[in-house]
């Protein structure tokens, strides 16, 4: 049977319908890659995702893509964005996974969904293993300098810039998690950290701050030149994926 796209719903611990887009077939892979879109993402990547995908599907691995609520075709308000509600909701999508019958369950995190790739993957041992790309390692200091000068507008909301706006809350729960303190739980698992060396949205540095917080089995792919949407660059990228997915996942292991 050949791989082919199927679209897929499940609810969030909130009651809100999640979307996603399921893409697997043939004799039932080793394992799932489920991936994380970032911050204003939706789970298509603009088609990139969808590419990726198609391209993971050749090696023999299935992967689930999926919208955080408020993005894309999921419910919710995107207002009520927090870490805490991403992690929440990866949780459920990881849930999902595993009962279509998939045994390993591996996290591709873009961005603030890498955040909340290594958060999650800290705290569920099940996880097999996490790739990051442009994650933050400090997120509470990168999203209140984006909100600087600090004001709560008429509708009791923060703006971000560019119409995005939160709750002030969102801040508060930034300071709950310790990004630095999750790299450090994903071993024994590996764990690879892709990062754009001009990123201007995330600084390379903290794909630095991430490696070094993190132990054994772990990998730093820095892209030369790269900015945090890897433009131009997204085969280098799938590539880094692909080749240590081969090393620690290959198919018929």
């Amino acid at each position: 049977m050949p791989f082919t796209w199927r679209r897929v719903y499940f609810f969030n611990r909130r009651g809100l319908r999640l979307a996603g887009l399921l893409y697997a077939g043939g004799p039932r892979p080793a394992f799932l890659l489920l991936v994380a879109h970032g911050f204003l993402g939706t789970k298509e990547g603009r088609g990139k995702a969808l590419e990726m995908a198609e391209a993971v599907g050749t090696l023999g691995y299935a992967t689930l893509l999926f919208d955080f609520a408020g993005n894309g075709e999921s419910e919710g308000d995107f207002a009520d964005v927090s870490l805490t509600n991403h992690v929440a909701d990866l949780d459920c999508a990881f849930r999902f996974a595993r009962e279509a019958g998939f045994d390993r369950v591996v996290l591709c995190g873009r961005s603030f969904g890498g955040a909340a790739a290594l958060v999650y993957a800290a705290a569920n041992p099940d996880v097999a293993g996490v790739c990051t790309w442009a994650a933050p390692a400090h997120p509470f200091r990168l999203f209140r300098a984006a909100a600087e000068p600090l004001r709560v507008d008429a509708d009791g909301l923060v703006p971000l810039g560019s119409g995005v706006r939160v709750r002030p809350e969102f801040f508060a729960d930034l300071q709950q998690h310790d990004l630095l303190r999750a790299a450090g739980e994903i071993s024994p698992r590996p764990l690879l950290i892709v990062h754009g060396t001009e990123d201007r949205v995330v600084p390379f540095s903290d794909a630095r701050d991430l490696y070094g917080a993190a132990r054994e089995p772990k990998e730093l792919k820095p892209i030369p030149g790269a900015d945090h949407q890897f433009t131009g660059r997204h085969p280098e990228v799938w590539e880094t994926l692909f080749a240590w997915l081969d090393r620690h996942f290959a198919v018929g292991d």
